[in-house]
């Protein structure tokens, strides 16, 4: 936005450093004035009858006044000058980090030498926002790479599978109809979990009171048949469990972490625990499974998005798009929650969520 112009910061204090010198040179001189002058007698014989009087000195004191007055003004304009300027090089060195960021270098750092003061202090907090958003931007570069590239997977499959019908009409219909279909619901499912994950980022959610207990025995009812055809056992424990929030968002974030439960176990024989309790000020949910020991590195990794963990236990028909936890996390934080993820000591994971909790 285009301002008028004005006098500059450095000019306003360079004159206000002159003005105050100047001030304080004025009431010196008055109090000379007014406490030694008055006292000397104004006639021809002076103080105690001895020359000079007081108009003589007045006439001798008035001229040296004055040069020191000028003196002052432009010692206080000059000194003034020279120290806003010292004063204020952090400053510049702060608004030119600002504008290479905002040209885009986000990269820049101003990193102030010194002691701590105020300027110190704006200089760290401008170094630590450059972080974020730099740590953002790039976080968003990569989920929008990613996104483009799963999205057009499919799409690059269904004109394959199209193209192979054309050329052998002899080829099964069924058998393509089929396949297009499989893609084309990853394709929709994909699009829909970006949709929902840009709603959770945006914090865009009607708040309601939700009971996480019945929350995850909906989602474990859902997804029950899944867990018997691969040989898990899913048990829901835990008691009345309140917060508030989306109860759609909850429920899509408490069957997700189920379904990776599920997902990512063992082959047959594992378990799956949900658990729900209130403890002190927070609502938590907890999501247990068996399954093979994860390496320490890959944890931390596994709430990005399009991250699918390629050393965890996975089937073909559930390969997902590697937003599962990304979900989750995004959801846990719209309203106001954490989410951690422990590795078991004995293989699988531990996933826990913890919301605020609202009145019983």
């Amino acid at each position: 936005m285009r301002r008028r112009p004005g006098l500059s910061v450095r000019m306003k204090l360079t004159l206000s450093y002159a003005g105050f010198l100047a001030v304080a040179g004025a009431l010196l001189l008055a109090v000379v004035w007014g406490f030694l002058l008055r006292y000397v007698p104004d006639n021809s014989q002076g103080l105690l009858g001895v020359s000079p009087n007081r108009y003589l000195l007045v006439h001798t004191f008035a001229p040296a006044a004055a040069w020191a007055m000028l003196f002052l003004l432009v010692f206080g304009l000059v000194g003034g000058w020279l120290l806003a300027g010292r004063m204020l090089a952090p400053l510049t060195r702060i608004t030119g980090a600002a504008r290479l960021a905002g040209d885009g270098s986000l990269s820049h750092r101003i990193r102030m030498e010194g002691r701590q003061d105020e300027f110190r202090e704006l200089s760290d907090a401008f170094d630590s926002m450059l972080e974020q958003l730099e740590s953002h931007v790039a976080e968003q570069q990569r989920f929008a790479a990613n996104a483009s590239h799963e999205l057009r997977t499919p799409l690059a499959v269904s004109q394959a599978l199209l193209d192979v019908a054309r050329k052998d009409p002899t080829k099964d219909r069924d058998e393509v109809l089929a396949r297009l279909q499989t893609v084309n619901t990853r394709a929709i499912d994909l699009t829909e979990a970006l949709l929902l994950l840009s709603r959770s980022e945006r914090g865009d959610i009607t708040r309601e009171d939700v009971d996480l207990s019945l929350v995850a025995e909906e989602s474990a009812e859902t997804l029950l048949p899944l867990a018997e055809q691969r040989g898990i056992t899913l048990d829901v424990t835990g008691g009345t469990t309140r917060t508030s929030g989306s109860a759609e968002l909850l429920l899509h974030m408490t069957t997700n972490l189920v379904q990776n439960a599920i997902v990512h176990n063992l082959p047959a024989g594992g378990t799956v625990t949900v658990h729900t309790e209130r403890c002190a000020d927070a609502s938590v949910l907890r999501v247990e499974n068996t399954g093979p020991v994860l390496p320490p590195g890959l944890v931390p990794t596994l709430v990005e998005p399009f991250r699918r963990g390629t050393d965890r236990v996975r089937t073909a028909e559930h390969a997902g798009a590697g937003l599962g936890l990304a979900l989750v996390h995004s959801i846990a934080r719209a309203h106001d929650g954490t989410l951690d993820l422990v590795p078991r000591p004995g293989g699988g994971l531990v996933v826990t969520v913890r919301l605020p909790a609202t009145a019983r």
